[in-house]
């Protein structure tokens, strides 16, 4: 979209991204306001900075028309709920509500490959990055995974491309932005308490490819039903475990049918030595192996990245062995999608630790999974009711009030052999900051537990 130095622009939120926009904003030379609902006094030290750097004015403790009223562009921060009184009106004035992705749509002058997905997202992002890294490219990895999109613009490097992982939230407001790789991986019912409904959710993830042209690419998780049902002028490549698809998961990591340059015969990827062995992170490298190869990075600089990658924390990670019980932290589980492929890549027997926050997902779709895997379950949190109802008939529950007690539940209840799991299909703010809090709480009771067991031998 077209910014011009005459335009006044109101930044709504001052998190990450909103500081982001008001620094890109003003060195675009326009005046820029910043809305708040926070009160002032609960903003942090980076954040009062950048107002007191940048702004026009602040508005704290809520949204008015009045502050709104002189604005000819009104940015939102991921998350900002869009049918806040302010921004249907500016909607109706016909001034331009935008985020962050609209912004940077047309000007970047590098190759972008983009990420989203209801479960994956971060692994596969930063794996990719790691992927391209260890051929040699030089990558600026961000978006919904450290730093914002519009840092980037505001001093461009000397980067090869640009791999982003995008949010439901930041694609809804997404513009004209268009990624040369796009990748879907999966959608299942995630922040339906946010969107409103299913229907709306998917639409934000398919806004991924609404722009993308002839000449580029949109790798898609085709055992994902919503998922593969896109509409794009854009090359499609599947992944998934159909024979089908051009990277197909095997039982020992991922077979490439021929193409990219190859010499006709698939290229066999092994990850059985890797930290990417499990079920889920099979697929989640078979789709960071196209965007890879997509790209043009050949094949045994991929394995030597595949090789070498650390996976972000709290998904699918180990955490210790308590009398031959496997402890896995998957705290970033936080919805029904992440739970089933989580408990779909087990053989073992599984007690699952759940709970703490809906988010609109219907617990009654994990029936089935938990019936084949799960031979005892912990609930924990807010939702502990509604998930004794929905899998109570299936599985035999029992409740914690804490952390703490739903370990020492959960290795009582397992035998050698078995894994305890954490993967609570919910949001974590009703007992911790966030699903890293949760994780780091989970790994800090295994340990003390571990530590108590060994003392009684």
């Amino acid at each position: 979209m077209r910014l011009t130095r005459d335009m006044q622009a109101v930044v709504v939120g001052l998190g990450k991204s909103g500081i982001a926009a008001v620094r890109y904003l003003s060195h675009q030379g326009l005046s820029v306001k910043v809305s708040e609902y926070r009160q002032q006094n609960e903003l942090g030290p980076d954040e009062m900075q950048v107002v007191e750097q940048y702004c026009l004015d602040l508005e704290t403790g809520g949204h008015s028309q009045e502050f709104f009223a002189s604005a000819d562009l009104v940015v939102v921060s991921p998350g900002v709920p869009l049918d806040l009184p302010v921004l249907q009106d500016a909607g109706a004035r016909s001034v331009p509500v935008v985020g962050e992705l609209a912004l940077a749509a047309g000007r970047v002058s590098v190759p972008v490959i983009a990420v989203t997905g209801s479960n994956g997202k971060t692994t596969v992002t930063s794996l990719i990055g790691h992927l391209l890294r260890t051929a040699g490219k030089k990558v600026f990895v961000g978006g919904n995974i450290g730093t914002p999109f519009l840092e980037y613009l505001l001093a461009p490097d000397d980067a090869d491309l640009v791999v982003l992982e995008l949010s439901s939230f930041q694609l809804q407001r997404a513009g004209k932005f268009r990624p040369d790789i796009g990748l879907l991986l999966n959608i299942s019912a995630d922040h339906l308490d946010w969107h409103g409904s299913m229907a709306a959710y998917v639409t934000a993830k398919k806004q991924l490819f609404r722009f993308q042209l002839p000449t580029d690419s949109a790798i898609v998780g085709n055992d994902d039903t919503m998922a593969r049902d896109i509409t794009t002028r854009a090359t499609v490549t599947t992944f998934g475990s159909g024979s089908a698809c051009r990277a197909r998961v095997s039982a020992h990591g991922v077979l490439v049918q021929p193409g990219f340059g190859s010499s006709g015969r698939p290229e066999k990827y092994d990850l059985n030595d890797t930290l990417l062995q499990s079920r889920v992170n099979m697929y989640n490298a078979a789709a960071a192996v196209l965007a890879a190869r997509s790209y043009g990075c050949c094949q045994e600089d991929i394995k030597q990245g595949l090789a070498s990658y650390q996976p972000p924390e709290h998904r699918m990670t180990p955490v210790a062995d308590i009398k031959g019980v496997a402890f896995v932290n998957d705290s970033k589980a936080t919805n029904v999608g992440a739970v089933n492929a989580a408990l779909s890549g087990f053989s073992a027997p599984v007690v699952l630790i759940a709970g703490g926050r809906e988010k609109g997902g219907n617990f009654s779709q994990l029936k089935d999974v938990v019936k084949r895997h799960v031979k005892h379950l912990i609930l924990i949190g807010e939702a502990a009711d509604a998930l004794a109802a929905a899998l109570g008939p299936v599985v035999p529950t029992e409740r914690a009030t804490d952390m703490c007690e739903a370990v020492t539940l959960a290795l009582a209840a397992a035998e050698p052999g078995d894994t305890v799991l954490l993967a609570p299909a919910c949001a974590s703010f009703d007992m911790f900051a966030d699903y890293g809090e949760r994780g780091r709480v989970f790994c800090r009771c295994v340990e003390d537990l571990k530590i108590r067991e060994e003392a009684l031998e």
